[in-house]
C-alpha cells in the first residue's frame, strides 16, 4: 500500500470514528488533547434532555414514590406543628439535643417542608412526563391494526395446524367472524398466498396502566388542594350551649394557606344532650357502649332547625363541612360567695380528662366582683381536680374508678391575688397561673384544700368567703369542625388506581394469527399461532379453544392414505412449537 493510500485510509477511519461519537445534538470538541481523542460535549440543551429523560422514566417515578412514602414516616412518628403545637414544644423541652436538629430538618413540619414539597412536585412532573407520551402511543395503537402473520408461525410459543377441505377464503372469513365474536380486534391482512387473519386482544392492560398513573396524579392534586384549602377547628360545647360557624367561636382554628375565612359554611348547632353508657363489669369495664351527642342544627342564618345524633365516625355533614364528636367530659357547677355572702361567681366549669376513666383537672377563676373581708377588691383562683367515680377515703389515690358520674368528687385548692389576666398575655383557661397569687393557709399552715361532694361547701379561712359544689353536674362534648375539599376526588383516585393496577396486572395482551393456504395436493393447510405480549400461561390454552372452535367449522380433511388418520378436534392442543419457549 502506498503512503498516499495509507493516509487516505487513516483519514476515512478517523472520519468514521467521529461520526460514531457524534450523538444527537452533541458537538465534537476541536480542542487538541495530548492524552487521546476529543469527546462529545452535550451542552445545555443536551443536559436538559438527558435530565428530562431520566426524570420521566418509570424507574425514577417509582423511586420518587418510594421517597414520598419514606418521607411521610416522620410525619406520623414525630409531633407536627399543624396538628398539636403543645406536643411539639413538649418534645423540644424533653429532647434538648434532638429537638433543634429536627427543627432544622423541618421534621416538625414534614408536609410543608422544602424537601417533601420538592419530592412531591418532582413526582407530579415525572408522572405527567410518563403519561403524556404513553397516552399518544396508546391512542396510536388503538387506531392501528394488528400486524400481519409472521412468515414462520412455527416459531411462535403457541402453534397448531391441520388440513381441511374448506377453501382458504372460507377459513379466513370463518376465523375473522369467530375472533370478532370473542372481542378480538381482527382484520384480514395481506392478499393472495400471503393473506392471513390477524387479531389482538388485551388493550385494557395498557389502559389500566394509564388509569393507574392518571389516578395517582388525581390523588396528588386532591391531597394538595385539601392541604391548601382546608380548615379545621375545635370547640368545646356544654349541654344547653351552642356553636355558630364563625372564626371567633372556635377554641382553636387552623387552615391552609389558600383558605379564606369568608368561605366558612354558615351553620350553627346546639348540644341538647350527651349520652354515654359504659361496660360495668368484665375485662372491658369502662369501655363506651353508647357515645352520642344529640344536637339541633340549622343551615344558614334562617334555616329550619333539624335534629341529629352525632356519634364516633358518624359526623354531622352541613354544606361541605363535617362536625365530628371527638371528646367528652364534665363541668362541675360551682357558686362562689365573698366575705359578706354575696354571690360573685356562678357557672359550670369544664375540666379536661387526663385518663380514660374521666379523671380531670381544671381551674376556677373569679376575676371580678370579689372583695375580701376588709372590702378590698381581689381575685380568687382554685385548682380543681374532679373524679366522676371516687373510690372512697383510704382506698388509694384520688383517681376515678369509672367514667360515669356514679360518685362525683371535686377537690379544690384555694389562692388569691392577681390571676395575670390583665397583663394582656393569653393564658390557658384550664390552668391557674399562681406566680402572682398567694395561698390560702389551713390550720396546719399548709395550702388550704378540700374534697367536696355535690351540695357541699368549702369555707375559705378567716371568713374570706366560700365555694359550693352545686348538684347540677353538667356534661360537655368537644367537636372538630372540618372543611376539606378534594376528599371525594382523592377517594375516586384511590379506587381508580386500584382498578387500573388490577387491570395492568391481570389482563394479558396477546395476538392470534390464522393462515390458510392451498397445499401442493390441493388440500388447504390451516395454521394458527398465538403470542403473548407478556409472560402468560393462558395463551396456549386460549389458542387451543379457538382452534377447536374453528376446527368444528373447517374440519380435518379425510386422509388419502389408508394408514393416515384424520386429526380429531380433541387432539388439537395448542402446544408450544418445537424449540419455542413455553
Amino acid at each position: 500500500m502506498s503512503k498516499t493510500e495509507a493516509e487516505a485510509a487513516e483519514a476515512r477511519e478517523e472520519q468514521s470514528e467521529r461520526r460514531e461519537l457524534g450523538a444527537a445534538g452533541a458537538q465534537l470538541s476541536t480542542a487538541p488533547k495530548e492524552d487521546g481523542p476529543s469527546l462529545p460535549s452535550l451542552g445545555v440543551i443536551g443536559w436538559f434532555r438527558w435530565f428530562w429523560r431520566q426524570l420521566t422514566s418509570m424507574r425514577v417515578a417509582l423511586i420518587l414514590l418510594l421517597l414520598l412514602s419514606l418521607g411521610a414516616i416522620p410525619g406520623s412518628l414525630i409531633p407536627q406543628n399543624n396538628v398539636d403545637e403543645l406536643k411539639v414544644q413538649d418534645f423540644m423541652d424533653r429532647h434538648t439535643t434532638l429537638g433543634p436538629v429536627y427543627d432544622k430538618l423541618q421534621l416538625f413540619d414534614v408536609y410543608s417542608s422544602v424537601w417533601f414539597s420538592a419530592i412531591y412536585i418532582l413526582l407530579f412532573v415525572s408522572l405527567i412526563g410518563c403519561i403524556v407520551p404513553r397516552t399518544w402511543q396508546f391512542v396510536g395503537q388503538l387506531r392501528g391494526r394488528p400486524p400481519g402473520a409472521p412468515k414462520r408461525l412455527t416459531r411462535l410459543p403457541a402453534y397448531t395446524t391441520w388440513r381441511t377441505d374448506a377453501e382458504p377464503e372460507q377459513v379466513h372469513e370463518t376465523a375473522l367472524a369467530m375472533l370478532k365474536k370473542r372481542r378480538f380486534r381482527a382484520h384480514a391482512a395481506g392478499s393472495g398466498a400471503g393473506s392471513s387473519v390477524a387479531a389482538e386482544k388485551g388493550y385494557l392492560r395498557e389502559a389500566g396502566n394509564l388509569m393507574f398513573h392518571v389516578a395517582l396524579i388525581v390523588m396528588l392534586i386532591a391531597f394538595a388542594a385539601g392541604q391548601l384549602l382546608k380548615s379545621e377547628g375545635g370547640k368545646l360545647v356544654m349541654e344547653g350551649d351552642g356553636f355558630s360557624n364563625t372564626l371567633i367561636q372556635y377554641d382553636d382554628f387552623k387552615s391552609g394557606s389558600l383558605f379564606d375565612t369568608d368561605e366558612l359554611a354558615p351553620f350553627s348547632f346546639k348540644l341538647d344532650n350527651f349520652v354515654g353508657t359504659y361496660q360495668k363489669s368484665g375485662p372491658n369495664r369502662g369501655t363506651p357502649r353508647t357515645y352520642r351527642a344529640d344536637v339541633t342544627y340549622s343551615e344558614g342564618p334562617d334555616g329550619a332547625e333539624k335534629k341529629k345524633s352525632i356519634e364516633v365516625n358518624k359526623p354531622l355533614e352541613v354544606d361541605g363541612s363535617k362536625v365530628y364528636l371527638i371528646g367528652h367530659g364534665f363541668a362541675p357547677a360551682v357558686t362562689v360567695r365573698d366575705a359578706k355572702g354575696k354571690v360573685v361567681y356562678k357557672a359550670s366549669v369544664p375540666v379536661l380528662p387526663i385518663d380514660q376513666n374521666g379523671t380531670a383537672t381544671g381551674a376556677i377563676k373569679v376575676m371580678d366582683g370579689y372583695r375580701d373581708k376588709n372590702g378590698r377588691p381581689d381575685q380568687l383562683g382554685f385548682n380543681a381536680f374532679f373524679v366522676p367515680t371516687f373510690a372512697g377515703v383510704g382506698k388509694g389515690q384520688m383517681f376515678s374508678q369509672f367514667p360515669a358520674a356514679e360518685y362525683p368528687v371535686l377537690a379544690l385548692s384555694a389562692y388569691h391575688g392577681s390571676l395575670g389576666v390583665d397583663a394582656g398575655v393569653p393564658q390557658n383557661v384550664y390552668q391557674l397561673d399562681t406566680r402572682k397569687m398567694k395561698q390560702f393557709k389551713g390550720a396546719d399552715g399548709q395550702l388550704f384544700k378540700q374534697r367536696l361532694r355535690p351540695g357541699e361547701t368549702m369555707k375559705l379561712p378567716n371568713g374570706a368567703g366560700s365555694i359550693t359544689f352545686d348538684k347540677n353536674l353538667k356534661e360537655w362534648a368537644t367537636f372538630q369542625i372540618s372543611q376539606q375539599p378534594g376528599t371525594g376526588w382523592a377517594l375516586g383516585g384511590a379506587i381508580a388506581a386500584v382498578l387500573g393496577l388490577a387491570g395492568s396486572l391481570f389482563i394479558q395482551r396477546r395476538r392470534v394469527w390464522v393462515r390458510a393456504v392451498k397445499g401442493a395436493d390441493g388440500v388447504t393447510v390451516v395454521e394458527m399461532a398465538g403470542l403473548g405480549r407478556s409472560e402468560s400461561a393462558k395463551v396456549p390454552e386460549e389458542l387451543s379453544q379457538l382452534a377447536a372452535e374453528l376446527h368444528e367449522k373447517a374440519p380435518s380433511a379425510s386422509p388419502q392414505d389408508p394408514d393416515e388418520e384424520a386429526l380429531p378436534a380433541s387432539d388439537l392442543d395448542a402446544a408450544p412449537a418445537e424449540g419455542a419457549e413455553k
